[in-house]
């Protein structure tokens, strides 16, 4: 199986140990299923890792964008995490759930001023400023809540990650954040300091996503540390806090490669000290920002079956009751997924066919070329693995198609909703 949580039993398919074609009649489809076993133990991996390194103080801030719902929110904290925020719907979700905002990190390249004074109002902890005008927004407007906010400088380091073009940020012409290499990072640093309401700690770098090749982050790791040292010669101040982002890769098909993520954390760590120790600098806090690789095969998404065209010659269609409302990501980035039919798994799968949604767009398609048995046909339960992240949270309503259902299994082998199914009536709402 692709990962440990997935079994077959009695001819189908299970997620730790529970029957998902029975959960798919029990709760209906489309149906998100997450493993809370699966995401404690991510969230474990980093925090031991990040707990044994010589950087001081070190920790793990989850990336809300993955998957951002108020049941995950208790478990990261529950397992000693931060939140990555990137907008008042996610800090909103966060601070409902209950979770120390004291902990929570703003992301952005464009936070409004009401985004400013909402995220001040929950007591978000740090705020990653990406740019000069937004240094100079939150500035003005703690001044007027009369807080001194602790911020981290977000800066591109200048790294090409080797993945796609549509999830690398660190390059020196991404939309995000201050460039080192035209010196306005270094500027933009200097701004932040002279700020009387600003508090400096750190500086923070992400080159991108789905990263498998440990270098990457030791190569960002000493554009950064670089940087730091000439922060501390040009104006005295030294970073305490470093973050690298996120961007692990996870693993959504056989054969495509996996990193050991709590080596390759320690691998960089000693490789941090090292730098350090040439450049005549004291070693900072280190900061990861994990999300996908978190959550990502900690979910499935089932689907029922409502067609099966076959047009002989040329190519075969199975239908399903989902698509692209609740996984955009083939349409966005052609990404490759496993699926497999949960109510028939141990059946020989040889007949060709492309998974397609319900959705009036010929786009519309969740994965092509996927292997099915010869038999798969209406009301049969098909299941996409490795959804837990960019799913959910990627979901529309295109075609006022309400989102599907979360439901989570908990480490007992029970379950339950942890988000409800729209309805009908959710739809039109907000209509007046």
């Amino acid at each position: 199986m692709l990962y440990e949580s997935l079994d077959i039993k009695n001819g189908r398919l299970t997620l730790d140990g529970r029957d998902l074609t029975e959960l798919a009649e029990k709760y209906g489809t489309p149906l998100y299923v997450m493993s809370e076993r699966t995401i404690r133990k991510k969230c474990r991996a980093y925090k031991t890792a990040l707990d044994g390194i010589a950087c001081p103080d070190s920790s793990a801030v989850y990336a809300s964008k993955a998957c951002s719902f108020k049941a995950v929110y208790k478990i990261i904290n529950e397992e000693g995490l931060g939140a990555d925020v990137v907008s008042p719907g996610e800090i909103y979700t966060a601070y409902k759930a209950g979770f120390p905002m004291e902990k929570a990190y703003f992301q952005g390249n464009n936070k409004t001023d009401g985004d400013i004074e909402f995220a001040i109002k929950c007591g978000v902890g740090y705020f990653v400023c990406d740019n000069f005008e937004e240094i100079d927004a939150l500035d003005e407007i703690a001044a007027k809540m009369n807080v001194k906010q602790k911020i981290l400088l977000r800066v591109t380091p200048g790294i090409d990650p080797h993945t796609y073009d549509e999830v690398a940020t660190g390059k020196v012409d991404s939309k995000f954040g201050v460039a080192v290499e035209t010196g306005q990072a270094l500027e933009a640093a200097k701004l932040a300091l002279s700020k009387k309401n600003l508090d400096l700690k750190g500086f923070h770098c992400h080159v991108g996503s789905m990263v498998f090749d440990s270098d990457v982050f030791k190569r960002a790791a000493a554009v950064m540390l670089g940087f730091i040292k000439d922060v501390k010669e040009h104006t005295g101040c030294e970073a305490e806090i470093l973050d690298l982002g996120g961007g692990y890769g996870v693993k959504y098909y056989e054969g495509q490669g996996e990193l050991d993520i709590p080596s390759n954390i320690r691998e960089l760590s000693r490789e941090i000290e090292n730098i350090c120790q040439r450049l005549g600098i004291s070693v900072p806090s280190l900061r990861l920002e994990p999300g996908r690789s978190i959550v990502a095969d900690s979910g499935v998404t089932l689907y029922t079956v409502g067609s099966v065209k076959k047009i002989t010659g040329y190519k075969n269609y199975v239908s399903i009751d989902g698509g692209m409302t609740d996984n955009p990501r083939y349409a966005l980035y052609e990404s490759k997924y496993t699926v497999l039919t949960a109510n028939k798994a141990d059946k020989k799968a040889d007949f060709p066919a492309d998974l397609v949604g319900r959705c009036c767009e010929s786009g519309d398609i969740v994965q092509p070329g996927c292997l099915f048995p010869d038999d798969i046909g209406r009301g049969d339960t098909v299941a996409v693995l490795t959804t837990g992240a960019y799913n959910y949270s990627m979901a529309s309503n295109y075609n006022r198609i309400g989102r599907p259902a979360v439901v989570v299994i908990k480490e007992d082998g029970s379950e339950y909703i942890a988000v409800e199914r729209e309805s009908l009536d959710d739809l039109i709402r907000l209509d007046r």
